[in-house]
């Protein structure tokens, strides 16, 4: 699915662990699993908890039998590179039960596609989503509960777009190459705030179709699934879509991952993989992280926790 640029690897191969904003499915994939999300999740966190830490009273309520809006053999027809399609499978489960247990009503997850040795310093998750607990219509107009996944993922045809597509645990870790999530758990207030934000048009308002792996997150003009989070989480913070003050607030507080590559290698990466761009770089290229936005939210956002989920 990731084109095929043998000579721009060779030269940008520090940078090429960032090239993973991609889903494990076909476009059309894609659309059948969005079709069966049900447009607004499920009510969530009485005022009365607001601000605290502890779960909501709601109880979530995720079992084997519907942890996956498909049956294990229809959601893992098409095989991960790296796993038995058993283990994607139990992984998922693993995470759902593991947010379901802690009263988590909306996180923020990441996965690894690429191996720790291909990875730039001080990264190593490369692709970040939201994990919302929804309500998912079946096929034969069921519903049942569970998590679905809001993602930036790069479009097959056009690596340098990139479209808002919902899928499913066992979709967004099906091609991992190391079976971790790692997971921020906001605070009770800031997870209501991003329901908020995450039904509102703000959640597509601040989608910049325009991709580049290494997008400055406090530039307008490229994006990446690090900077799409970070902006739905900044207009859930300050309780705004104005980008403008969005991107003044992130310069101000949010500290950016350095992308220390070769600016000869940069440039020509740059010039052959649609997926690079420098446009929005100014000096040193920094780019957000799910790394960088743990540390954001550790500091910030009061009662956050984060935490790395392995089998």
């Amino acid at each position: 699915m990731k084109p095929n640029y043998p000579f721009i690897i060779l030269l940008t191969f520090s940078c090429a662990a960032f090239a993973t904003d991609q889903g494990a499915n076909s476009d059309a994939e894609h659309t059948a699993v969005q079709a069966a999300i049900s447009a607004s999740p499920l009510p969530i966190i009485p005022k009365a908890t607001q601000g605290s830490t502890k779960p909501a009273t709601i109880p979530l309520e995720i079992t084997d039998e519907n942890i996956t809006v498909m049956p294990p053999d229809e959601a893992l027809k098409k095989p991960a590179a790296h796993f038995a399609p058993e283990q994607i499978f139990q992984f998922s489960k693993q995470v759902e039960k593991t947010l379901a247990a802690k009263g988590v009503h909306v996180a923020i997850v990441a996965r690894i596609d690429q191996p720790a040795s291909a990875q730039p310093d001080g990264t190593r998750y490369t692709h970040v989503a939201f994990a919302v607990y929804s309500q998912i219509t079946m096929a034969d107009g069921g519903k049942i509960p569970g998590y679905a996944m809001y993602n930036l993922y790069q479009e097959d045809k056009h690596p340098d777009t990139s479209a808002l597509v919902q899928d499913f645990p066992v979709d967004f870790f099906a091609g991992v190459s190391t079976l971790e999530a790692g997971i921020i758990i906001p605070s009770p207030r800031l997870q209501q705030r991003l329901l908020d934000v995450i039904n509102s048009p703000t959640y597509s308002t601040l989608h910049d179709p325009h991709y580049s792996l290494i997008a400055n997150p406090y530039t307008l003009g490229c994006q990446n699934s690090a900077e799409h989070t970070l902006d739905v989480i900044s207009a859930a913070l300050y309780q705004t879509s104005n980008i403008k003050r969005i991107k003044a607030n992130e310069i101000a507080y949010f500290k950016a991952q350095p992308v220390n590559i070769n600016p000869i290698k940069l440039t020509l990466g740059s010039l052959f993989s649609a997926e690079i761009s420098t446009s929005d770089q100014h000096g040193t290229p920094v780019t957000a992280t799910f790394e960088t936005i743990a540390r954001f939210l550790q500091k910030y956002d009061k009662g956050s926790e984060v935490t790395i989920l392995t089998p």
